[in-house]
């Protein structure tokens, strides 16, 4: 298969996805790493060429890839997560109202441009955790104890927040991970208390939170993402969705990505029937044909010409 990899510069050095793009290649298939913040990209061809098998982003809020995603996604490629999803799930506002409308266990959400204005949410509902719409990855988490503390809370050139009650926690999260149906639960350490001693390790799924979980990918038309849950006194309440997380601590994560990619690639991705329609599926005729997909690394190219058209790909080409 040939693959293109979107992955923004905050993650052009990191482990994931790059440990995802290197176990491909192993495998034999090709795969092109664009870095749409930092390369000259002639891009109404390189989408329109339509000789990527499917696209795959590692995106950060605001940053250019989810755009080019979309260019892909608007001209009938297969996308990995689908661009409309993960949008969804950048904008925490909208998050919210989607996952409520569709009964998922989310807290009641309040937003506004300023922490300030938070003031005249009900007293009762205090503490309030207060982030960024457009937040990701813990930053810019605070809790704000009673309405009396918000100015102290304010922070320069956020944009729109987000708050919602505080779900009391003993430091931690359940962090759930889904790699195209295959659900891995691991604890993490909260970041609204980055001090608590805590073993963040993989742990079993309770069936309560796999099911709500699960409705978060139906829900979204996500295939790969991950879900932050606490225990609240009537039962899991998630706290945070998003797209192409790090999915730490989860065992062999690279191969068993890597391999998610090549499942969704081949069959277009979820089934979604949610809140978030696909947007049509258009085939484009590859331009040069490609080997067929190696899902484990003994099935290296073997002689032939299918093992001329294998670019290996160590580092992640840029085009």
């Amino acid at each position: 298969m040939k693959l293109c990899f979107l992955v923004e510069e905050l993650y052009r050095h990191d482990g994931m996805p790059l440990d995802v793009v290197r176990q491909l290649t192993s495998w034999g298939h090709q795969v092109d790493v664009v870095r749409p913040g930092g390369s000259l990209l002639r891009i109404s061809e390189e989408v329109r060429a339509g000789t990527h098998d499917a696209w795959v982003l590692k995106t950060v809020s605001g940053g250019p890839g989810l755009a080019l995603l979309e260019a892909a996604a608007a001209v009938g490629l297969t996308t990995v997560n689908d661009a409309r999803s993960i949008r969804a799930v950048r904008d925490k506002v909208l998050t919210s109202v989607i996952a409520r409308h569709h009964g998922l266990p989310v807290p009641v959400t309040y937003s506004a441009p300023r922490a300030a204005l938070f003031a005249d949410v009900p007293d009762e509902l205090f503490p309030l955790v207060v982030k960024p719409a457009d937040g990701s990855s813990g930053r810019g988490v605070r809790l704000v104890s009673d309405p009396g503390r918000l100015a102290e809370a304010e922070q320069a050139g956020e944009g729109q927040l987000i708050a919602q009650p505080y779900v009391s926690n003993p430091g931690s999260d359940l962090k759930v991970y889904c790699l195209a149906g295959e659900f891995h639960a691991t604890v993490r350490r909260s970041p609204l208390h980055p001090d608590a001693p805590v073993d963040e390790r993989a742990v079993p799924l309770p069936a309560e939170v796999a099911e709500a979980v699960a409705k978060v990918g139906e829900v979204f038309g996500l295939d790969l993402y991950g879900v932050d849950v606490v225990f609240g006194p009537d039962g899991p309440v998630i706290v945070d969705i998003n797209d192409f997380p790090s999915f730490r601590q989860v065992p062999d994560a690279a191969s068993r990505l890597a391999g998610a990619v090549l499942e969704l690639a081949r069959t277009g991705g979820a089934d979604r029937k949610g809140a978030i329609a696909p947007a049509p599926r258009i085939h484009v005729q590859p331009q040069i044909p490609h080997g067929r997909p190696r899902p484990h690394p003994a099935a290296g190219p073997g002689p032939g010409p299918e093992a001329d058209m294998v670019a290996a790909v160590p580092e992640g080409a840029q085009i």
